[in-house]
């Protein structure tokens, strides 16, 4: 019997089962057949993005099975991780595909006393068909080796600094006393900016020993810049010296309202920003500007008589001193009160008057950064009340600051805000923006003052050529002879200033030697 053909006989076909997973095989030809292969699974990022969700979840059992040849303290190393940093939260998120082979670059946000954000990166490797984590301590951080760690240190906070226009350091027990009495201001407006904090700080420390701070500055917190010049409250402090009685000393920066200088002796109280006085003559700067502005010229002639009635009230010159007629600007160089008083209720209402107050800042809260008031002029109830506000007597009243302030205003043509304090968010700050004075008003003013020093009330003081100025004795108490406070203000170039001695009498005698002194030291 012939054999057949197509069939073995004698052998049992061997039968091939499937429990290969469909997937892990992958043919590959090779010379003479094909191999079969086995697949790694999954992808370098899907381990990546289980690991990290893992590391925020806490969940270090799974992140273990996802390493490749763990260590042994692996849960641990992450535990004292979060506890190093002081962590409350921590987020961990891949960044994007792999960078070059297998390595993986991922953000970390971590909550905690001290915030920290960083890129770390995995390294992935093929294990046992998968994608495993090749973990060493710089997975958690890359500033982190074996031996080393990452620890939150709260260090004590250094006090904020005050500095002065060229950056000296003013809040320290060598500063000038009445520089000391505005820092004391500066803690009653910033009380949390002067509140001690304490600041953490992330460092990399090997044992006890920091090797670097990887987060946060021991520099303490941003100073407190002020405009004070050194250089010109030393001018006026040496210029207040001798004097006996309380005085004080305010210098503008006119074209900006910078503080300069503020100058107080004997300290205490800090008159010059807070003290509210009777302007006196010094007033009859607002009061000429309103008058300049309703019509009347420095040329036009006026009369000044010794004394004057106005609403059933005598008003009378300095010394009762008989001018004659005169010019307007005679009249203000030599500071007559009758003239002041009667052409106010001949060519001014109050409210006329109240109105060109306003625009020198009377009624205005002054916020430089320090406590300071604010200037008053109560609408005038008659004549005669009108009348003594024109001269700067009655319930108008001011501090060394407003009227320096005012000052300032005729030499740059605008009055500004004084500030003291830049950079910070002042509470109740009003608007800085400039208010213009009236050109005429101006370049009129601008011929009166400097009257006063060369003609006028003061001239017999040696004041720096360019000075311009106005003198006041602003009379307080009662009887034919009050006592009365010694003011000077007026400007040099873009300085203005002020100068106040309480209870000083005449102010060409007292106040405005003072203010030649601070001048010179200046030059």
């Amino acid at each position: 019997m012939a054999p057949q053909t197509g069939r073995i006989y004698g052998r049992r076909r061997r039968r091939r089962w499937p429990w290969i997973v469909a997937g892990l095989l992958v043919p590959v030809v090779v010379a003479g057949g094909v191999v079969w292969m086995m697949r790694t699974q999954g992808s370098p990022e899907e381990t990546a993005d289980h690991y990290l969700a893992a590391w925020s979840a806490q969940d270090y059992a799974t992140m273990r099975n996802l390493v490749a040849d763990p260590p042994a303290d692996f849960e641990r190393a992450h535990r004292d991780f979060r506890t190093g940093l002081k962590l409350t939260a921590a987020h961990f998120e891949r960044r994007g595909p792999s960078e070059g082979k297998e390595v993986i670059a991922f953000r970390a946000a971590l909550s905690g006393p001290r915030d920290l954000a960083y890129t770390g990166r995995l390294r992935l490797v093929e294990r046992d068909r998968t994608w495993k984590v090749a973990w060493t301590p710089a997975t958690m951080h890359p500033q982190l080796r074996k031996g080393l760690s990452l620890r939150a240190v709260k260090r004590d906070g250094e006090p904020v600094r005050v500095l002065a226009a060229d950056g000296t350091q003013v809040n320290d027990p060598s500063a000038p006393g009445s520089v000391q009495q505005l820092v004391e201001g500066m803690k009653q407006t910033f009380p949390d900016r002067f509140t001690a904090r304490g600041n953490t700080v992330i460092g990399l420390y090997r044992g006890d020993e920091l090797l670097r701070n990887v987060a946060g500055e021991t520099g303490g917190e941003q100073p407190i810049q002020t405009t004070l010049d050194l250089k010109v409250h030393r001018a006026g402090a040496q210029a207040l010296k001798g004097v006996d009685k309380p005085v004080s000393l305010v210098a503008l920066r006119a074209s900006t309202g910078e503080i300069l200088a503020v100058v107080n002796a004997p300290g205490g109280f800090n008159r010059a920003l807070m003290g509210k006085y009777p302007p006196g003559s010094t007033f009859k700067v607002v009061t000429a500007s309103a008058l300049v502005a309703g019509g009347i010229q420095p040329g036009q002639r006026v009369t000044c008589p010794a004394e004057q009635n106005i609403g059933g009230f005598p008003f009378h010159n300095a010394g009762y001193e008989d001018f004659g007629t005169l010019t307007f600007q005679n009249a203000f160089a030599h500071s007559c009160n009758t003239t002041f008083g009667q052409l106010s209720v001949d060519r001014l209402n109050g409210g006329r008057l109240a109105e060109v107050a306003r625009s020198f800042g009377f009624g205005t809260p002054i916020t430089p950064g320090v406590p300071a008031v604010r200037a008053e002029f109560p609408d005038p109830k008659d004549d005669t009340d009108l009348a003594s506000a024109a001269i700067g007597q009655g319930r108008v009243l001011a501090s060394p600051l407003n009227m320096a302030s005012v000052a300032a205003a005729i030499a740059s043509g605008a009055w500004i805000p004084p500030r003291l304090v830049t950079g910070e968010r002042i509470p109740g700050e009003q608007p800085d923006t400039p208010r213009p004075l009236e050109k005429g008003v101006v370049n009129a003013l601008r011929a009166l003052m400097p009257a006063v020093v060369t003609d006028g009330t003061a001239h017999g003081v040696s004041f720096p050529s360019g000075t311009a100025g106005k003198t006041g004795t602003a009379e307080y108490g009662s009887g034919k002879e009050p006592p009365a406070h010694s003011w000077f203000i007026g400007y040099k170039g873009d300085v203005a200033f002020s100068v106040i001695v309480e209870g000083g009498g005449a102010g060409s005698a007292v106040a405005a030697p003072i203010a030649a002194r601070f001048l010179e030291a200046l030059d």
